[in-house]
């Protein structure tokens, strides 16, 4: 098949996923265009049946804003006319669905091949962006007008249908992790590099915005490191930076918090840590506490979310109430304080990571969608 991606480039899960998806269905014979206005994030090195089309927006005086949305569904357009594609996967309903309808109408208006179109719904796209009334109605149409939709966990397929009233199909197909990069050991990582001996070493991934309450992490982490020395990896970048930085000087937590921004190879760390932090307000899968369990860390995370579907409790991770730092701070405590409880959940991580979200296994439901829409 050839399939056209679009996503936003930027070191977020839906970006992740979506380049992450292209390269193993580059892997499989499959031709993959990505279109978008920068490279993704993780696409860093060339690979066979991988192209990027770059989305360019000129300035003009009459726009207050460069007109990106327009420029992006020409681009689609012509990527899709040039390369004869079958297919726009597009993540993230604004602006990319909207984009790939307006897409599809200049391709029939020139009697060209039109391209099916699958819509991923990521999570803040619906449960942040998608609610607020001024984007409702376009959200609705975007997501309605599309072939097939596919959501990266139940909890988001039922949000989405709840808070749009959507009747359509959305198929569940969960995150997925590259199991030949994501592994318990690495000769990568290097854990003197950020903790001493008999220190824990403890991280959190995000893009730092106020939904991943990075205070949070902090104070959680402050009151773990007030009975266990410990060390935090700070990974990403994002609005609240500057917020957690001035809290953790705050705190005089300065020599014990690491902040390392965008790493685009997280495997590289995530296997030197103990215990993984992510008490989000919203996750509507959690890529990265994947990320974190198929290295076969525990994660701390929020109950109520989509972490559900990827934590079990008690078995490879806890899930506790947004904002219960001490209830947060207790579990990391007592499984860091118990080194044969943490080896079993360092195994039970690894395991689930590798039987549930492995590669080949979603990535094979991927391409099965992809069939069923096509001979729709």
């Amino acid at each position: 098949m050839k399939i056209g991606i679009t996503c936003y480039p930027v070191a977020g899960g839906s970006g992740i996923v979506a380049t992450e998806l292209g390269q193993q269905l580059a892997l499989r014979g499959h031709q993959v265009h990505f279109i978008s206005y920068a490279i993704p994030f993780r696409l860093d090195q060339y690979q066979a049946n991988v192209f990027y089309h770059g989305v360019e927006t000129t300035a003009y005086p009459l726009f207050k804003y460069p007109p990106y949305a327009e420029t992006l569904s020409s681009k689609m357009a012509d990527v899709a006319r040039s390369s004869k594609l079958d297919i726009f996967h597009v993540h993230y309903a604004i602006p990319h669905a909207t984009c790939a309808f307006l897409a599809k109408q200049i391709l029939a208006s020139m009697g060209e091949h039109v391209p099916k179109v699958i819509t991923t719904l990521h999570g803040t796209d619906i449960t942040l962006v998608g609610s607020d009334p001024s984007f409702y109605d376009i959200t609705r149409f975007s997501i309605n007008t599309s072939d097939g939709i596919t959501a990266v966990s139940k909890y988001l397929a039922d949000e989405t249908k709840t808070v749009f009233r959507i009747e359509k199909d959305i198929r569940v197909v969960h995150n997925f992790i590259d199991n030949s990069r994501f592994k318990p050991y690495t000769s990568q990582c290097r854990r003197g590099e950020f903790a001493e001996d008999g220190e824990a070493l403890i991280a959190h991934i995000s893009n730092f915005r106020p939904v991943k309450r990075t205070l949070d992490v902090i104070d959680t982490f402050d009151k773990i490191n007030a009975t266990i020395p410990s060390k935090l990896l700070m990974i990403g970048e994002g609005p609240d930076t500057v917020l957690a930085r001035r809290q953790v000087q705050k705190r005089g937590l300065g020599n014990r918090v690491i902040f390392l921004g965008n790493q685009s190879r997280v495997e590289a760390m995530l296997p030197c840590t103990d215990l993984f932090l992510l008490p989000s307000e919203e996750e509507s899968f959690g890529l990265a506490a994947l990320e974190a369990l198929a290295c076969g860390v525990p994660v701390i995370g929020s109950s109520g979310t989509g972490l559900t579907e990827v934590i079990d409790e008690g078995v490879n991770g806890h899930l506790l109430p947004v904002g219960d730092t001490n209830a947060m701070a207790r579990a990391g405590v007592a499984l860091l304080s118990d080194a044969s409880k943490l080896k079993q959940f360092k195994l039970a991580a690894a395991e689930l990571a590798l039987k549930k979200f492995s590669a080949d296994r979603i990535v094979s439901q991927y391409e099965d969608y992809y069939h069923e829409v096509l001979n729709g």
